[in-house]
């Protein structure tokens, strides 16, 4: 992995939401990738994932963790986002979380790239073919729930349990764009057979304050398409050259290598098999209890 703008370790102790652009499975595996070197972080996160994910092999991890598995469509999507709030105000506080990760498109991007699309032409907004439109709903709920009180400008909710736990609320959002080359994402399956060839994953980041970011639902939807037209921008560059732009006013990207260590990974893959080979053993033997 390979990132690039501003450097989150400098706010890896305090709190943020963190927006992630959505292509494929792997984009999970490869912020957890990205976030193992960022300090205690990787501990004091939530996540907000697909409900598909609940059923993988690390889905029961994620449910006694305290992520939180959404259901998408719009048969769904108000009583999601009630859940949601209920969820944060009883699970962010309590264990301590510092960041929450979201995909606000709301879906994988070839699946909503043509719906979204059709929206933005209807309603005379970009045309965008490497990200979608995000969705305001659930960015909406973190915002109200877990900003403290008029730090944007409006009260947020929780503030009994919030006291208790002594949190500042959310500081920053950290605007996250992954990049595969040639636009090919690699999916989990991939991340864990290992049959596509290795390659590099870029990541960029932009850190704004929380205090900058829109309360007022109007707002913050032009302030969400704007983060993802400037999305749309990074990756047709990357696209066209291979490297993200450099920032305004500056002459050249600079770019930083993450690397990890290899024991650290040859333990981790391990675990990972492992974990399915005990979830095989289970299914096999439920499957012979059963039949």
């Amino acid at each position: 992995v390979v990132e690039w703008g501003d450097d989150v370790k400098a706010v890896s102790e305090d709190e943020a939401m963190v927006l992630v652009n959505h292509q494929a499975t792997g984009d999970v595996c490869t912020l957890m990738m990205c976030l193992q070197d960022k300090g205690t972080v990787v501990r004091q996160m939530m996540w907000l994932m697909d409900h598909i994910f609940k059923y993988t092999n690390f889905g029961i991890v994620s449910l006694i963790h305290g992520d939180f598995f959404i259901r998408q469509g719009k048969a769904h999507r108000d009583q999601q986002l009630v859940l949601l709030k209920d969820h944060l105000e009883k699970y962010y506080w309590s264990r301590n979380r510092k960041w929450i990760v979201l995909f606000p498109e709301g879906g994988f991007l070839r699946k909503r790239r043509e719906t979204s699309q059709a929206f933005a032409k209807k309603n005379n907004l970009p045309f965008l073919k490497h990200v979608t439109l995000p969705r305001l709903g659930a960015t909406q709920v973190i915002l109200k729930t877990l900003v403290a009180p008029q730090e944007n400008g409006t009260p947020s909710g929780g503030d009994g349990v919030r006291k208790v736990s002594k949190s500042k609320g959310l500081q920053w959002v950290i605007d996250t764009t992954i990049a595969y080359p040639k636009a090919e994402p690699i999916d989990i399956q991939t991340w864990i057979l290992g049959y596509r060839q290795p390659t590099v994953t870029h990541v960029h980041y932009r850190i704004f304050p929380v205090k900058d970011v829109p309360a007022e639902p109007e707002a913050l939807t032009n302030w969400l398409y704007q983060r993802f037209i400037e999305k749309e921008d990074l990756l047709t560059h990357f696209y066209e050259t291979g490297a993200f732009p450099p920032p305004q006013g500056q002459t050249k990207a600079i770019s930083r290598e993450m690397t990890l260590s290899n024991l650290w990974l040859v333990a981790i893959q391990s675990f990972a098999f492992l974990s399915g080979g005990m979830w095989y053993c289970f299914f096999q033997y439920l499957y012979h209890c059963l039949f």
